[in-house]
């Protein structure tokens, strides 16, 4: 199809994307898309010189962050807007997304019960909901004329892109595969789609051109079988791709610019993040550096030096934008009213009466209608867990921490080998029971960060009709494929597995909301099962664990005793410091050899001499 040019720059493509845009198979669309004749979508693309503000515009972040285990947006700069919450209540309003003309603002949230897709006037904090449907929609990523929305949904049993009109809520399926699709970035030349695919088993970076037809189409621009991407975002002229990746063998995680100019050239590393977005003249980046239970804000050039100081969070970040915004400095009544609002206190300790402990140390408690071993915990910690658990059962409908695999563990007991020091000693740990693991209940999604690894801990909810939890996007590390004879396998410690089907809780998410921290595997963790401690998680305040089991315990009671070597079948010398000499063979006689003879005297035999006889006269 021709394009054409105007005086002003602007030239006119009529896209046509039809219902197998990404990817094709035989399943069924949902309800809520319309399975209708391959559309003819017409989209104005300008050119995109370097933005500069209008009137009125500010230079902002906008963040989606976590806080009290809902996530809320809010708006940032590090000169002129302090952290401010626009957004509240007891829901979820994640992956905001700035539109072409910087007047709206693009998100996913839960508040009517299900995920949907919602746009904000920024000028009067106006909400609209663009799409209402059961299924769960999520990841808007503005068109360039910003009359059409892609987004990712839950469509037969797995992630798919779609796109939404905005003005009508016409909705097209554009992908049906048995991949996990999902976190679309439409390309400022709305030729191009970036995505994230696990079609070629974890998580890379695709580019669909919209130009092409069948298996030319798709072009693989990560391409890392160990590790996992996320998060792609375009620069303002699509020259150049962003994008986070973790990585598990080789390289750096972090994030990554991929140049359009030279697509068979790999991407390269700019600065560490879990993820980033573009400053509107695309020379500068934001990220978000995940600390193993802590998020921070930081900022880099494209040759990686930094910008800003990283700035703490106060939780989990579920989506970023930077742009030019119309966002007044008088700001409206919803935002005014959001930023005003304080979180509730999740919890607060509850000393539980008992006989006097001495030298002024702390007990454990019981926590009730828990199966474990020993099921007790720090009398300082137990109402957290109380709490957290009720709160699981209000998100995935089910109680998922009423049996354990252990909580507190007496000083007597002993764990596996490379657990003398565990948290669980402490009466300020738990561990979920992995036996839910087995029963597909519960799956564990890696992260490397630094030299140590993590587990983020999904449950699945008891209800699959979209109103509890959400879909999981990466692949989540079967552990257990180590023992399938396969060497390389087992040197990983496992591998990928496929996407699972289903809603599912972030546990881990929710815990660090209570105060609940996950812990690093130990350094074996590859070749010894346990040492992934996938499971455990440990409300420390802060204590080191020698502190916190002097807390419970006597120091006397933690010193350290001399391992005795337990015996052998074959018996050695134990050397002991005795003044009694062991008993010795008494020598025999020996025979030097010499070369000269020594004489000898050998005695005769004994002779008869002969006698005369005797004459008797």
């Amino acid at each position: 199809m021709p394009l054409h040019f105007p005086p002003h720059c602007v030239k006119t493509a009529y896209l046509l994307i039809t219902l197998n845009l990404l990817l094709t198979s035989c399943a069924q669309p949902a309800a809520h898309l319309t399975p209708t004749e391959p559309p003819l979508i017409e989209i104005q693309i300008e050119n995109t010189p370097a933005p500069v503000p209008a009137s009125g515009e500010r230079d902002l972040l906008f963040l989606s962050i976590a806080e009290n285990g809902y996530a809320h947006l809010f708006i940032f700069h590090p000169q002129n807007q302090p952290l401010t919450r626009i957004t509240a209540g007891e829901w979820n309003d994640i992956a905001p997304a700035l539109s072409p003309d910087r007047t709206q603002l693009a998100f996913a949230s839960d508040r009517s019960g299900f995920w949907d897709l919602y746009v904000m006037d920024l000028v009067t904090g106006s909400i609209t909901q663009v799409i209402d449907s059961p299924e769960y929609d999520s990841a808007p990523s503005w068109s360039p004329d910003g009359q059409w929305l892609a987004f990712e949904t839950y469509l037969n049993d797995n992630l798919e892109i779609a796109v939404v009109n905005v003005a009508s809520g016409e909705t097209i399926p554009l992908t049906q595969n048995r991949a996990s699709d999902h976190s679309p970035a439409w390309a400022p030349d709305g030729r191009n789609v970036a995505f994230i695919s696990t079609r070629g088993g974890d998580s890379d970076v695709w580019l669909a051109n919209l130009d092409l037809t069948g298996d030319d189409r798709y072009q693989n621009l990560s391409n890392t079988p160990f590790a996992s991407e996320n998060h792609p975002v375009w620069n303002y002229d699509g020259s150049q791709l962003l994008w986070a990746s973790i990585s598990q063998t080789v390289g750096f995680s972090g994030l990554y610019i991929w140049n359009s100019a030279d697509p068979n050239r790999a991407a390269h590393w700019v600065g560490d993040g879990g993820i980033g977005t573009w400053n509107v003249t695309a020379d500068k980046v934001a990220a978000v550096v995940n600390a193993p239970n802590q998020s921070f804000l930081t900022s880099y050039d494209l040759d990686g030096n930094l910008l800003l100081a990283s700035i703490p969070l106060s939780g989990q970040v579920r989506g970023m934008v930077w742009g030019f915004a119309n966002v007044p400095v008088a700001m409206p009544n919803s935002y005014v009213q959001a930023a005003a609002l304080t979180p509730a206190v999740l919890w607060s300790p509850a000393v539980t009466p008992g006989a006097a402990v001495p030298d002024q140390r702390w007990y454990v408690v019981p926590i009730e209608d828990v199966q474990a071993p020993y099921p007790q915990m720090h009398d300082l910690v137990d109402e957290s867990f109380n709490a957290l658990r009720l709160r699981v059962i209000l998100e995935t409908g089910w109680d998922a921490l009423a049996s354990l695999e252990n909580a507190f563990v007496p000083l007597t007991t002993s764990l596996e080998p490379g657990l003398d020091e565990d948290w669980l000693y402490t009466g300020r740990a738990f561990a979920v029971n992995s036996l839910m693991t087995n029963a597909g209940w519960m799956v564990t999604l890696r992260e490397d960060i630094g030299a140590q690894t993590y587990w983020r801990v999904y449950v699945r909810t008891s209800v699959q009709d979209g109103s509890f939890g959400e879909p999981i996007h990466n692949a989540p590390w079967n552990l257990s494929a180590r023992y399938e004879l396969d060497p390389r396998t087992y040197e990983q410690g496992g591998q990928y597995a496929s996407v699972p089907a289903g809603y599912w809780v972030d546990l881990t998410s929710l815990a660090a909301a209570y105060g609940w921290e996950r812990q690093p595997s130990l350094p074996n963790w590859r070749t010894y099962y346990k040492g992934a401690r996938f499971s455990t998680f440990a409300l420390t305040n802060g204590l080191t664990w020698y502190n916190a089991m002097r807390e419970l315990y006597p120091a006397e009671a933690l010193v350290t005793p001399t391992k005795v070597l337990a015996p052998t079948l074959t018996p050695t010398n134990t050397p002991t410091n005795t003044p009694t000499p062991r008993p010795t063979r008494t020598p025999r006689i020996t025979f030097t050899p010499s070369l000269s003879p020594t004489p000898s005297f050998t005695p005769a035999p004994p002779t008869a001499t002969p006698t005369p006889p005797t004459v008797i006269p």
